[in-house]
């Protein structure tokens, strides 16, 4: 056991040592060079993870192992639950239904794209092509991380599925804002706003093109972005049936378990609670920065499980299925915005 008396002391250093990484994460995403690019502590955790997995990593202590593992698994599961605080049921009712409608579409049509495209078409390794699909459909490497627990999938997996939301969640933030001001998106602000958050990969994307036109611009979007995280909740819960399906049919075993993600549930049930306005928001914003933490520790553990040598054989199959997704929440979100709000 990891937290044995045996092997306790050993597991904890593992897990400071995760966070020493987190913690210079977190300091050069302050530096002006990563904030004005967007780019989150998530990021720049796994990356420095993965430079340490593929240079000094033969150096860790075999016992402090457990401690990396722990911090893949526990904390990001409790962190994934924690980040329920960023999001109120109020935030959606502001927003209206048109927000709730495009969030809903865009992440059903690119997941179910994404999935099916990446098994059927290129024959991609399941856990990679549903990962790929889960960053591009919901919340970037927030969601891969979410989604890794249910599939039960090694963390290189999930390492290149974040390779992929980082290339393309980075030239779309700078992308849409360009398009916009160049008058190539028909769009008034608060549209815009809509379109940014139902489309774009991750939170810290969302806010950068938000935030480069306008605050209506950045206020919609935020909320709307928020609408598709709390989306991964249901989308996990169905992933387990179908996953425990597919179980079934491949071994004919019919006591075949279905694995409910109650992390997701319990993040809905905290997105719940932080609605009621009980905490001071000095406090909720104290939440927010300790879950930020846990999760660039938990980036950053899952980085330091990633061997480059694990990337052979899988060449640039992942980055097509990314470049197809890119492009469907480009021309397709623009399409579904634009008729939604229309219609609504």
């Amino acid at each position: 056991m990891a937290f044995s008396a045996k092997n306790r002391a050993n597991t904890l250093n593992g897990v400071w040592f995760v966070a020493l990484f987190a913690i210079a994460a977190l300091y050069l995403s302050e530096l002006p060079g990563f904030r004005h690019l967007g780019i989150s502590p998530l990021i720049i955790g796994i990356v420095l993870g993965m430079i340490y997995a593929n240079t000094l990593r033969n150096k860790l202590p075999e016992a402090w192992v457990p401690g990396i593992l722990f911090s893949t698994k526990v904390l990001l599961r409790v962190a994934i639950m924690l980040y329920g605080f960023r999001i109120t049921f109020q935030d959606i009712i502001t927003i209206g239904l048109p927000g709730l409608v495009v969030s809903i579409t865009m992440v059903t049509t690119t997941f179910i794209l994404g999935s099916y495209l990446g098994i059927k078409l290129f024959k991609l390794d399941k856990d990679i092509a549903i990962l790929t699909a889960a960053g591009s459909s919901v919340c970037g490497a927030a969601a891969v991380l979410a989604t890794e627990p249910v599939l039960k999938s090694e963390p290189y997996k999930s390492a290149i599925a974040v390779s992929t939301v980082i290339l393309f969640g980075t030239i779309a933030m700078f992308l849409y804002p360009t398009l916009y001001k160049a008058n190539f998106l028909n769009m008034d602000l608060k549209t815009f706003g809509i379109y940014i958050g139902g489309t774009l990969h991750e939170v810290a994307h969302t806010v950068a093109a938000g935030n480069a036109i306008s605050d209506i611009t950045s206020n919609n979007a935020v909320i709307v972005k928020m609408m598709r995280v709390m989306m991964i909740a249901p989308l996990l819960i169905i992933l387990s049936i179908w996953l425990a399906k597919q179980n079934h049919n491949i071994k004919g075993d019919k006591k075949t378990k279905i694995s409910i993600p109650w992390f997701a549930i319990i993040f809905v049930m905290v997105a719940g609670f932080n609605s009621l306005n009980i905490l001071p928001k000095a406090a909720v914003k104290t939440i927010n920065d300790l879950d930020t933490f846990a999760l660039t520790m938990a980036m950053s553990a899952l980085g330091m499980e990633t061997s480059f040598r694990k990337f052979k054989g899988v060449g640039l199959k992942p980055i097509y299925l990314a470049l197809i997704m890119f492009l469907w929440l480009i021309f397709g979100g623009y399409f579904i915005t634009k008729n939604v709000v229309a219609i609504f």
